[in-house]
């Protein structure tokens, strides 16, 4: 007899991860820490791990469909010690969060879209709901969990339909030209040179 409450060789392991590859919307949660203005990094959103480097502690919940309220935790590379890489991987990864919150293309380089790319402050990010590609990762003790590497943006066949309500974010799908009606030409004078209405 399976399920019983002395035998747990039955019992499912912990396969509960969200398949890599899958695109969700997702609302960020910055768990607190501390602040270094010097490196404009206020309102206690950094934190500072037992190796120097700093992140966001990023708690990522999914706001909907098959994998509602799950939470993924992410930590977003502000520096670390050992070179500009960690760093360079959050910029990357926030700069797609931006672009796809805001409903922008990675390739437009435009006033507008310069400054959606730009916040005043880590709070700007605190509560951003985006689309992101759910990954694999592993965690410090080597086990497999789900992790936030990318954000899809508007370049993405399947980013309105997982943005939802998109035109409330601030995106607008293309909008299909009407089709042109053909333009009927005056109709012919029958006595050449003479106006239609003089006929």
């Amino acid at each position: 007899m399976s399920g019983l409450w002395n035998d747990f060789n039955d019992a499912q392991s912990n396969t509960n991860f969200i398949p890599k590859g899958t695109l969700a919307k997702v609302r960020l949660t910055i768990r607190p820490g501390f602040d270094d203005p010097s490196q404009g990094w206020t309102g206690g959103y950094a934190t500072r791990g037992s190796t120097g480097a700093v992140y966001l502690n990023g708690e990522f919940t999914v706001t909907e469909g098959q994998y509602a309220r799950r939470k993924i935790f992410t930590l977003i590379g502000l520096y670390s010690p050992k070179g500009p890489d960690w760093a360079n991987i959050g910029r990357s990864l926030v700069r797609g969060m931006l672009n796809s919150a805001r409903g922008i293309s990675d390739k437009d380089q435009s006033p507008q879209a310069q400054a959606a790319r730009r916040i005043g402050g880590f709070a700007d990010l605190d509560g951003i709901e985006f689309v992101a590609r759910i990954d694999v990762g592993s965690d410090a003790m080597g086990e497999e969990k789900n992790e936030i590497r990318a954000a899809i943006t508007p370049d993405h066949r399947d980013y309105a339909q997982v943005m939802g309500l998109a035109a409330q974010h601030g995106y607008q799908p293309p909008v299909q030209p009407a089709p042109q009606q053909p333009v009927q030409p005056p109709a012919a004078s029958p006595v050449p040179g003479r106006p239609a209405w003089a006929q």
